[in-house]
């Protein structure tokens, strides 16, 4: 699937790979790395575009130090930033081997600067992350490019979300996805709140998905078969390999059957359907019906004894039983008969 077509086709999710700062630095093994997101069903790639300047300021004093509880407690955001970046000369590179590979490659740009860029390097969407969703005149600056817009909400309040909405719309963008997030590294199941993503859908008249960091596959299955359009999941080689994001990041074969029931959950999604498919048909013939059980001759009485709800179904239906019981035979019936109601008197 293309990032377009989450916006002009019906049905269908798109699988996103997030390579954010598992390359490690080597651009070999972030080469290596899209390729595996192939292999393992990825339809984009995803990168981070920034650099620690950009991002934050050089500073050690108490409001730049990481605390909370997270993966990241003591370090600097400076540090922690400058550690995970892209470096942006990267960008060209990655975006030609992931396009070789059959793979979209877009980015979350972070300021004005990395909106210029990756627009010059013309990426097919942009992505705005949770902890930008605030950052009004940055969104409104990166719809006005024109392409779709997919928006993670883990930090932002309802109205929050309606602003960061209005201000794609304010800049004549009508593509836009909210993705639902819960901003926790790595995120506990039981917060995902995933039928959040149908009220998004109906409150803000936009496609819906999840940017999930979770350690499985339950919340992405769960989200397609809500309606989830897009599925984001951080993407690693092997978990062994460290690095910011590694414990909230998949590993190739994992991420191989997560894309896979996510495709098949959205697949068993179909449409409200009372109709029977030609094979569910077929198979009402191992379905209950009245059978005569027990052999009967004419003018005898239809009685528990011999005639009885049982498989298969090409009698008459068990509702008719009732009805059946204490009628005449009009003529004499073997036992395993099907029964039918010309058998009976009136």
């Amino acid at each position: 699937m293309r990032i377009k077509e989450v916006f002009t086709k019906s049905s269908g999710v798109l699988i996103i790979a997030e390579l954010s700062a598992n390359h490690k630095g080597s651009l070999d093994l972030a080469f290596k790395t899209i390729r595996a997101m192939k292999r393992a069903g990825a339809d984009a790639v995803k990168v981070q575009t920034y650099t620690p300047d950009t991002l934050t300021m050089n500073s050690r004093n108490r409001h730049f130090r990481i605390k909370g509880g997270t993966l990241w407690d003591g370090r600097t955001l400076y540090d922690l930033y400058k550690e995970a970046m892209t470096p942006w000369d990267w960008h060209p590179k990655l975006k030609k081997c992931a396009e070789e590979n059959g793979l979209e490659f877009f980015s979350s740009p972070f300021d004005p600067t990395a909106v210029s860029f990756l627009s010059k390097l013309g990426v097919p969407a942009y992505k705005i992350a949770s902890f930008e969703i605030t950052d009004l005149p940055l969104i409104k600056l990166t719809a006005s490019k024109g392409r779709p817009v997919l928006i993670s909400t883990g930090i932002a309040s309802a109205a929050e979300i309606a602003d960061a909405v209005a201000a794609c719309r304010a800049a004549g963008n009508r593509s836009v996805a909210l993705l639902k997030c819960t901003s926790a590294y790595p995120a506990p199941v039981s917060e995902a709140n995933l039928l959040t993503m149908g009220d998004m859908a109906s409150r803000f008249r936009c496609r819906v998905g999840v940017s999930d960091h979770t350690g499985g596959l339950s919340v992405p299955a769960a989200a397609a078969a809500l309606g989830a359009r897009i599925v984001e999941k951080h993407f690693i080689l092997d978990r062994s390999l460290g690095g910011p994001d590694a414990a909230f990041s998949m590993e190739p074969d994992e991420f191989s059957v997560m894309a896979r029931a996510a495709r098949e959950a959205c697949e068993a999604r179909g449409k409200v359907s009372y109709t029977l498919s030609a094979k569910t048909r077929k198979n009402r013939a191992f379905a209950r019906s009245l059978f005569v059980v027990k052999g009967v001759r004419k003018g005898e009485t239809a009685t528990p004894e011999n005639v009885r709800s049982i498989r298969p179904g090409f009698g008459l239906a068990p509702k008719f039983l009732p009805a059946v019981l204490g009628r005449k035979f009009n003529r004499s019936v073997k036992a395993g008969t099907p029964l039918q109601k010309r058998f009976l008197s009136a």
